[in-house]
């Protein structure tokens, strides 16, 4: 694997050249450019004669691939959804035991699967980007690229129909047409930029009736293309002659309202914020709470006045490194190369992986991981940041340590922790 120069700064690993082709494949536009005029702004349209691969995303995940998860994995709820004329069809409807053995009841029975879809009712496949190997690497490569998680889902749509009415997703989606066409209708917001806690359901009267009026685009996805839709853009899609699948790649960004919410947390500090209400106050009346409201505003502008922002980044540190995890680990393939490590082997970081060192003040040095803490002699520091940049991949080249005992050690304690791998 080729890598790209390592950003500095904060932890972040070396980028591996799959990451800016994942981002290629879903955008005809330059990253600048397409950061400048459509991210978060305005829709684009990809045709795939514009993109770098002439397969299209059949590489990705096919029919056949969905075929594969539908009858012999023992997919199980909530790793299918099923719609039908706007609604959700129950999971009792396509779900059961799966015989000796394997009785527990919440697993995907393929007959059942078979009748709702000759039925007409469109198949969701959600979480791809955690059960499928191709959607794994490129849901991690893609979510690099945008320094954003992605979840990617795929979408069986029969002929003819449409699994979903008229309705607005509130994180960013790109879409790629896999197999058949599909008819999109793209209207403009009814509400900018929503949160997560602003679903669609609740504007659904807007909604209606802005999906009544002229669409912004109209236009059938062909294999190959790929949709790119900031949240809040209204979008319903119907297959054409021919059956559809397409992946829908879900980027949820965080937001200004994510550093509001890390502030308000913070501000439980402030004594002059924790203070009670008067004594018998009448919280119902508008001039008894006036001028509560006035001080508490106050203090509020006075304490975000001084708000720390390593307080501010460490709480979205421990809210947004979880939630995109790094490449999948072998547990059988990495304890067999602990057992044969040496000063010659190559270890590499784990793809993906975000993490931040520093000083702990004690002669010690942490780093920080998306799950967890790990503490290590001030010494290892050199050592760390080599390997974990790409800078060092030999066991016996790793920097600052006195001998190749040390380096063994270290070089142990991190695939055991599970951040190198073997290269």
């Amino acid at each position: 694997m080729t890598y790209l120069d390592p950003p500095g700064g904060h932890g972040r690993p070396a980028v591996p050249s799959s990451v800016g082709e994942a981002l290629a494949r879903c955008v005809a536009e330059e990253p600048a450019k397409f950061a400048a005029d459509h991210w978060g702004r305005a829709p684009l349209l990809s045709r795939a004669a514009e993109l770098p691969n002439p397969a299209g995303f059949t590489d990705l995940f096919s029919p056949a691939d969905a075929d594969e998860l539908l009858s012999r994995r023992g997919l199980r709820t909530p790793f299918l959804r099923v719609a039908k004329d706007g609604q959700l069809v129950p999971a009792a409807h396509y779900t059961g035991g799966g015989g000796a053995g394997a009785e527990i009841g919440d697993q995907v029975l393929d007959e059942k699967v078979l009748a709702l879809y000759a039925d007409g009712a469109t198949l969701v496949l959600q979480g791809l980007h955690r059960a499928w190997p191709a959607l794994v690497d490129f849901a991690r490569d893609l979510g690099v690229a945008l320094a954003q998680p992605a979840q990617v889902n795929a979408y069986l749509t029969p002929v003819g129909s449409q699994g979903f009415a008229t309705h607005y997703d509130t994180h960013d989606v790109f879409v790629l047409q896999v197999d058949g066409r599909k008819h999109w209708r793209i209207h403009p917001p009814v509400l900018p930029d929503p949160l997560e806690k602003q679903p669609w359901g609740g504007r659904a009267d807007e909604v209606s009736a802005t999906a009544e009026g002229r669409p912004e685009l109209d236009v059938v996805l062909e294999p190959g293309d790929a949709l790119y839709l900031p949240r809040g853009w209204l979008h319903s899609a119907q297959a054409q002659e021919s059956s559809s699948l397409h992946l829908t790649v879900g980027i949820r960004a965080l937001t200004r309202y994510a550093l509001v919410e890390e502030l308000l947390a913070l501000a439980a500090e402030d004594p002059r914020l924790r203070a009670g209400l008067p004594f018998g106050i009448d919280v119902a009346d508008p001039d008894a709470i006036e001028p509560e409201l006035t001080e508490t505003v106050e203090a509020l502008r006075d304490w975000l006045l001084r708000a720390d922002p390593a307080a501010v980044a460490a709480r979205l540190r421990a809210r947004a490194w979880p939630a995109a995890r790094p490449a999948p680990i072998r547990p059988l393939a990495q304890t067999a190369a602990l057992a044969a490590l040496a000063p010659d082997s190559r270890v590499a970081p784990r793809a993906g992986l975000r993490w931040q060192l520093g000083p702990a003040g004690d002669g010690t040095v942490t780093l920080r991981l998306f799950d967890r803490t790990i503490s290590l002699p001030g010494t290892c520091e050199p050592a760390l940041r080599a390997v974990l940049t790409g800078e060092v991949t030999r066991v016996g080249d790793l920097p600052g340590l006195d001998d190749d005992a040390d380096r063994l050690v270290l070089a142990r304690r991190l695939l055991k922790e599970a951040v190198l791998t073997p290269a």
